[in-house]
């Protein structure tokens, strides 16, 4: 009888050893956070509003934001150092085709006026350019937004002359005496007026909405097999942008923001002017197939059309597998 009770309790202990293991197991392979590389743009700063009031610990996932120059941010992720980066959708093909592949598995925003072509006293319009020198980030996302505005224009690509620069260093280049104009977005675009006083935008994204999503983009294996956790982020992005837009809170968020990007909040309100925040039932309708910029797919084959012309990569890249709308679509 004694023999029979020990058998009994040496099999509750072993299967309480293997359930324990398991757990473990379950515990380690997740055990490191999710991390998400983020810049100085208002639709992702505007994530720091959950860092700071603890949302996602309170979600149940484990988050590790880490903070670059944009362009870094995209050299982080492609080194494999982050599972996932916001980034602007045409960019992502551009990581893509060097090899660093995403998934974009929400829409934070669209650039409504922040990305602009900055010029300096005296030039008031895309045609004054003309024999001019512009500086932007080749290959992404303002060099995309000055051929836009040029063909708008009747511009031919040989109108002006492109020098090359990142987008951070623009400031400096508006202020150097050969360069007439620039492409940047707020607020290094606030840092260029600054620079040099009296410039002024003659092109910006407010003219054609659509052109610039912005997006968090996901490392394809983190997206599969921590499915659960990324949906848990997403699902946090309609309690960030009630509080932004929530005229009770709205002081508290810019606030917030603010002292992330290293201005005043007084500075940094106007910014959000600039970038309409999408809730994830706007997001749902952009993710529907279609043409033009109303919709991911179609402004995002719009960019692969342009950065393939433009060489930023060498094959024209397939637009659909890089878009995810179940995440979205799950809420």
């Amino acid at each position: 009888m004694h023999v029979n009770k020990l058998g009994k309790t040496m099999k509750l202990l072993m299967a309480g050893a293997l359930v324990t293991m398991a757990a473990l197991c379950s515990i380690s392979s997740y055990a490191q956070p999710l991390t998400i590389g983020y810049s100085d743009w208002p639709g992702w700063v505007a994530w720091q509003v959950a860092i700071e009031k603890g949302w996602f610990k309170e979600a149940g996932v484990d988050v590790k934001f880490q903070w670059f120059d944009y362009s870094a941010s995209m050299d982080a992720f492609t080194a494999g150092k982050l599972d996932a980066v916001f980034m602007t959708n045409g960019d992502t093909l551009v990581t893509g085709a060097g090899g660093a592949r995403s998934k974009m598995i929400l829409i934070t925003d669209y650039s409504n006026g922040n990305d602009m072509i900055l010029a300096k006293p005296g030039i008031k319009s895309l045609a004054d350019l003309k024999g001019k020198k512009v500086s932007v980030e080749v290959g992404l996302v303002e060099h995309l937004l000055l051929r836009n505005g040029m063909k708008k224009a009747g511009m031919k690509a040989n109108d002006i002359e492109i020098v090359g620069a990142k987008t951070n260093e623009m400031p400096q280049m508006l202020a150097s005496r050969d360069i007439s104009a620039i492409g940047a977005w707020e607020p290094i675009a606030g840092q260029a007026r600054k620079a040099v006083p009296g410039s002024k935008a003659i092109y910006t994204s407010a003219d054609e909405p659509g052109l610039i999503y912005d997006v968090l983009a996901v490392n394809p294996a983190s997206a599969r097999d921590r499915r659960a956790d990324w949906q848990k982020v997403v699902k946090l992005w309609n309690k960030v942008v009630a509080y932004i837009e929530n005229p009770e809170t709205q002081a508290d968020a810019v606030k917030i923001m603010a002292a992330r990007s290293g201005v005043s909040p007084a500075e940094y309100l106007p910014l959000l002017k600039g970038t309409k925040l999408l809730t994830l039932e706007e997001g749902k309708k952009i993710y529907v197939k279609a043409e033009g910029y109303k919709s991911l797919y179609g402004s995002t084959e719009i960019a692969n059309t342009f950065n393939w012309y433009n060489k930023a990569y060498g094959l024209s890249q397939n637009v659909p597998s890089y878009i995810d709308p179940s995440f979205t679509n799950a809420e």
